[in-house]
């Protein structure tokens, strides 16, 4: 039977996923995997949408689930528990049961991305959104030694947009875009700073690759700063991902 791998969100008719697994496919001669986009309007679609797919062994978790699937999980792996976000699910069948294991491969596709796009790091960061790949930007930048401040335009114990002001930008010289804000189809939203502020010096980057350059994106290289897009951090999570897809271990978390 072919086994079956996939992306669970909402949009995913953007996604470059199913063309990267075709190529890990074609690269390593495994014609019993194939790769779907799965569209759900509510997480609790989650149950029947497994049991209608009995060849699922895996999937990728986008927008706005990255959080909201973690109660439907059995077990998380340590870097999943760490944010409280995944991005993977390894599906384990037992002979009466199925099993569901959280990963968060969006922490090393991040890492990666961001340390060979920018081989000379800001000390300070902004991370624009609060949702399920916040999180991992956040671990990440804990993990090189970055210190960062979280905004959010409702959730209380961040910065707000309105508190970005010029000391606050001139301090904070990488800026990391993770709401849907410029993603098709809303690709003229932009999120609300004070883009005068930021210059040559600076480094943004926005996790969405689709468009290859966002509003924000475009107004910041306006401005001068170094920019770059979500895709190498999207093939980098994939490569991390299709190593837990393809190991048929029943990979016992601690």
């Amino acid at each position: 039977m072919m086994k079956l791998l996939g992306l669970i969100g909402n949009p995913v008719s953007h996604s470059q996923s199913p063309r990267i697994f075709r190529e890990f496919f074609q690269e390593e001669n495994r014609n019993d995997f194939t790769y779907g986009l799965f569209p759900l309007n509510n997480i609790s679609e989650l149950p029947e949408w497994i049991m209608k797919h009995p060849n699922l062994v895996g999937f990728n978790v986008t927008i706005p689930f990255k959080k909201q699937i973690i109660p439907y999980l059995n077990q998380l792996h340590p870097d999943a528990q760490k944010t409280g976000a995944v991005n993977t699910v390894k599906v384990l069948r037992e002979t009466n049961s199925v099993r569901l294991i959280g990963f968060n491969t969006d922490i090393f596709g991040f890492q990666k991305s961001l340390l060979e796009t920018f081989p000379i790091l800001p000390s300070h960061a902004l991370i624009l959104g609060t949702g399920g790949a916040s999180e991992a930007v956040a671990t990440s930048l804990k993990n090189i030694g970055i210190v960062f401040q979280k905004v959010s335009r409702n959730e209380e114990g961040y910065l707000k947009y309105s508190d970005l002001h010029k000391n606050l930008l001139e301090s904070h010289k990488l800026i990391i875009q993770t709401t849907p804000l410029g993603m098709h189809p809303n690709e003229s939203e932009i999120p609300d700073i004070p883009y005068e502020f930021i210059g040559p010096d600076h480094c943004c980057m926005d996790l969405i690759y689709s468009p290859a350059e966002t509003v924000f994106l475009k107004t910041c290289k306006a401005q001068g700063a170094l920019i770059t897009n979500g895709l190498k951090m999207l093939q980098y999570q994939a490569e991390a991902a299709w190593e837990i897809f393809k190991d048929e271990s029943t990979f016992p978390v601690e």
